[in-house]
């Protein structure tokens, strides 16, 4: 096969949204001032028989109340709010990089200069406004709240940008804001976009924000960090291993970013209601992990690489919408080389 003379083997972006951990501290609502740091609780429980069991043990009855009887031990991480406390106060920073124009490697010159031209040419005309209104949404609606936005009476998300010299702050209800829709008229949120869209525009500015969220949740009630992958969970004594950082209950800054990048409605089954699971997060194949289903596949020719690999080579995407998706992947983040051959 005759080599292709505009194939960059080596190509890396570096990602433009970096949030940091996110820390978990109880308060109560009408003091929000004061709060105090949530710790890991470790708890053993005897749990029940629940999973899937063979048909010979199933149909006799005497075989299952056998195994019914058996004790399912389990030692696991929790954690709650103390029992003076009815909110959840979460706390992290996030920076917002420019330079998308330019990769972090790439080996071969002309297709640079063709991805630079045609990056160039989208910032020209859309300078990131619809990409950052969908940023700042999700810091407004706290979608980063993950599980604990279920059932919150209330939840208010505090934005100060930390830059020094243009400091400004915002406050946001974000119960007001629908997780499964993109379109909403704010002037607070368009305020927070145009920020965050000046700094993806430039060519090595940035913009640090710090976001504090106050979650109404209950009284003494259980919140929810992250989660640890535990490899070999044979060598361990606990079935459930929650995340913290020097003691303090914390959510990873991966699980953040997923959830500020969370804003691709351009998929082709968002639009059918039957099907649509509200906005997914950013990926070249529109992997949604908890389903088990990629939403952007190679043979619909919807993914990230089919639209990229002719777009940073100068052609024209038919859809305004397939940009907005190919740039979000470029702020995402990621190694995209592709054969020479």
């Amino acid at each position: 096969m005759a080599k292709n003379e505009n194939a960059a083997s080596v190509l890396a972006f570096e990602k433009k949204l970096v949030p940091s951990d996110a820390y978990m501290y109880g308060t109560q609502w009408n003091e929000r001032n004061q709060s105090s740091p949530l710790k890991l609780k470790e708890k053993s429980v005897r749990g029940t028989i629940s999973n899937r069991l063979k048909s010979a043990i199933k149909n006799d009855p005497a075989k299952l109340n056998a195994e019914v009887e058996k004790p399912n031990l389990q030692t696991v991480d929790a954690c709650s709010l103390n029992t003076d406390q009815d909110t959840l106060k979460l706390h992290f920073t996030l920076k917002i990089l420019g330079g998308v124009h330019q990769p972090s490697a790439c080996n071969n010159a002309a297709f640079k200069q063709t991805y630079v031209q045609a990056v160039r040419n989208y910032v020209e005309m859309e300078g990131f406004k619809e990409l950052a209104r969908r940023y700042a949404l999700n810091i407004a609606n706290a979608r980063f709240l993950w599980r604990n936005r279920l059932g919150a009476e209330v939840v208010e998300v505090d934005v100060k940008v930390l830059n020094e010299g243009s400091e400004q702050e915002w406050q946001f209800d974000a119960m007001q804001y629908n997780l499964r829709s993109m379109d909403v008229n704010d002037d607070r949120i368009d305020s927070l976009a145009a920020r965050i869209g000046h700094a993806l525009a430039s060519d090595d500015d940035f913009l640090m924000l710090d976001i504090t969220c106050f979650a109404k949740v209950g009284r003494a009630q259980d919140v929810y960090p992250s989660e640890e992958l535990v490899l070999d969970k044979g060598k361990g004594n606990k079935s459930k291993v929650l995340y913290h950082v020097d003691g303090i209950a914390a959510m990873h800054s991966q699980k953040i970013g997923n959830a500020l990048r969370t804003i691709d409605t351009w998929y082709p089954e968002y639009s059918d209601p039957a099907t649509s699971v509200g906005p997914i997060a950013i990926e070249p194949y529109g992997a949604v992990t908890n389903q088990g289903k990629a939403y952007r596949t190679p043979k619909d020719k919807q993914d990230f690489y089919t639209f990229f690999d002719s777009w940073a080579r100068g052609r024209e995407l038919s859809r305004l919408e397939d940009k907005h998706y190919v740039m979000a992947v470029l702020v995402r983040g990621g190694v995209f080389g592709e054969s020479d051959k």
